[in-house]
């Protein structure tokens, strides 16, 4: 499936993603075939979209239709090439073809019919490497969460720990959820919860099971907001035993 991509959502606050970026204008000029790698949400697609900013995007696990438009193209992007079920043959008709292509994979990848075909190859460091940008990620991300679900002067993006388990895609749904979630009343957050819930009971424990639902919010957002267990085992009534035993629970979570 052809599919569509923002191409100015690659940002370049830090020094290897403006490094990237002057290495993907460079090949703007050129007629070369290039491979960008990195890990999931660092922005290859936007990158490589930025180089050829009209040519098709397929996936190479869409093999048959990755085909078909090798043979209608001139240029084109396919993402995932390390996922293509039959590399000789993919290279093959790019060659056959003579199509420019900008391939992304996930990882460094390193194979002769690739190594044959992309004279280029340079990675995308994570967003884990790249502080600068995530800051900036954070404010585009919100003002996409104000146009969809309309303006909020209260959302205050300082309070979120940035999620960049998958860079900037991870980011972008901590984002939306905690805008989202900002000034969700108490009958919708339950209503999030049953439905949570509805596919899950069905157990004789379950009350025992799902209790951290309630309970490591809550310690959270004590902790958070009075700094100590002791200031917070009063405010909840409970005792400080209580609430160290609850806290060593639920310590995956905390």
């Amino acid at each position: 499936m052809v599919q569509a991509v923002d191409a100015t959502s690659f940002v370049t606050a830090s020094e290897s993603s403006f490094q990237a970026k002057k290495t993907a204008t460079l090949l703007k000029t050129l007629t070369v075939n290039a491979l960008i790698m990195g890990e999931v949400g660092v922005g290859k697609k936007s990158l490589a979209s930025y180089i050829l900013p009209n040519a098709p995007i397929i996936d190479a696990l869409n093999f048959e239709e990755l085909l078909n438009v090798l043979e209608t193209s001139k240029d084109l992007i396919i993402t995932n090439i390390e996922d293509s079920p039959n590399l000789k043959r993919l290279v093959d008709s790019i060659n056959k073809h003579d199509v420019r292509v900008i391939a992304t994979s996930k990882e460094s990848f390193a194979n002769e019919y690739i190594d044959d075909v992309f004279s280029i190859k340079f990675d995308i460091p994570s967003l884990r490497e790249r502080r600068e940008d995530v800051a900036l990620l954070i404010e585009k991300f919100t003002l996409e969460a104000s146009n969809l679900f309309g303006e909020s002067e209260t959302f205050n993006a300082k309070n979120i720990v940035p999620d960049l388990t998958q860079n900037a895609r991870s980011l972008k749904r901590q984002v939306m959820v905690h805008y989202l979630l900002q000034d969700i009343r108490d009958v919708e957050l339950m209503d999030i919860i049953q439905n949570y819930l509805q596919s899950k009971l069905g157990s004789n424990s379950d009350y025992r099971n799902f209790l951290y639902l309630y309970e490591v919010p809550l310690i959270r957002a004590g902790l958070q907001k009075f700094k100590s267990q002791l200031q917070l085992s009063d405010k909840l009534g409970l005792n400080r035993n209580t609430l160290r035993k609850k806290i060593s629970d639920n310590k995956q979570y905390l």
